[in-house]
């Protein structure tokens, strides 16, 4: 819909007029519209098209001009939404050249955008993501939101870059803006507003913290995860490149893209300090995975080089008692196997290319 040729598409009446003269006869006529966001009224024009016998439509649309949150509310139990993923790593590695471990590291990296494989040599990609970030979703963005303070709105987006697999607020990202940025303040509510335009844009998801033992979501912090890692770093100048951070937003993006909901999970746990008195002390559970009646424990450790560090990735997991798989990821090469708990170690290569792990 982009293009010049289809400039006369842009106009509904043009475009409702060309398709019922095309719709000659009772057959199943299937209407693919890109971009439909150019064109003038188009949730009218969708409104009608639903209404008419005989067309199967399909419409796709770009970042946070059309978001789908708008569709899906107008056409509540009429349509179906289809959220398109950058590829995945096995996706990524069935047209990389070269060896998983090097194709580990490229998508770690770059990332998994798939016009990114047209690119060749790493200044081209990462010019390549810098572009796409400031011509298509910043743009986008500022387009679609009333937002003034666009120097701040892009600090926010690093400081959210760097943060990837902390807990956080809104509250305490207003007050390390504070401390790092030399640009003018955030209020709270600001902030939560623009990370709400993030998360419209598709640059970012939520994870909700959750409380395993008690069955419920914690709203104080949260975490939040880029769709695609090749996009945070590159918000980042390809600066901030700590494998144990960006290997847990893989693993994260990964079960999402498999239809998981995945929320992080928190243990509340009792022990005795060294004077012999009581103290709680939370435990983390990197991901806790749902799909309808099934959840899978994810715990990802980049490494595991002791029996020490091992044991300090089973113990929240150890903890949560019910039959439901528990696994251990690790960012490195090894077979994968159970322990006497039922934990399972894999390593992140197996996880990653092999989608029926989960099932």
């Amino acid at each position: 819909m982009e293009s010049r040729k289809n400039k006369n598409f842009k106009d509904p009446d043009f475009l409702l007029d060309w398709v019922e003269k095309e719709m000659k006869d009772d057959s199943t006529y299937y209407i693919i519209i890109d971009e439909v966001q150019e064109i003038s009224d188009f949730v009218e024009v969708l409104s009608t098209l639903s209404v008419t016998e005989g067309a199967d439509v399909y419409v796709t649309g770009s970042n946070s001009r059309f978001l789908s949150s708008d569709v899906v509310t107008e056409f509540r139990g009429r349509g179906d939404e289809i959220h398109i993923w950058p590829l995945s790593f096995a996706e990524f590695m069935s047209v990389y050249e070269g060896s998983k471990e090097e194709g580990w590291a490229e998508y770690l990296m770059f990332g998994g955008l798939p016009q990114l494989l047209t690119q060749v040599g790493d200044d081209k990609k990462a010019d390549f993501l810098r572009r796409l970030y400031r011509t298509v979703y910043l743009r986008d963005i500022y387009e679609r939101n009333p937002i003034e303070m666009k120097a701040e709105f892009e600090e926010l987006s690093k400081i959210v870059a760097s943060s990837i697999g902390a807990p956080v607020n809104a509250q305490n990202i207003a007050n390390t803006f504070k401390s790092v940025s030399k640009a003018q303040g955030l209020s709270v509510k600001t902030i939560s507003t623009y990370l709400g335009y993030m998360q419209d844009s598709f640059l970012i998801e939520k994870s909700e913290r959750y409380d395993i033992k008690g069955r419920k979501y914690i709203g104080a912090l949260c975490k939040y995860y880029y769709q695609d890692i090749g996009l945070r770093n590159a918000i980042l100048s390809f600066h901030q490149n700590e494998t144990t951070h960006i290997m847990e937003n893989v693993i994260y993006n990964e079960m999402r893209m498999r239809g998981w909901l995945v929320d992080v999970g928190n243990i509340f746990h009792r022990v005795r300090n060294e004077a012999g008195k009581q103290q709680r002390v939370t435990l983390e559970v990197d991901f806790v995975c749902n799909k309808g009646c099934e959840r899978i424990y994810i715990q990802s450790a980049y490494k595991m080089p002791d029996v020490e560090k091992m044991e300090q990735e089973k113990r929240s997991l150890k903890l949560v008692d019910d039959s439901f798989r528990k696994i251990i990821v690790v960012g490195e090469h090894t077979k994968t196997w159970s322990d006497e708990n039922g934990i399972q170690i894999v390593s992140i290569y197996d996880f990653l290319l092999t989608p029926s792990f989960t099932e």
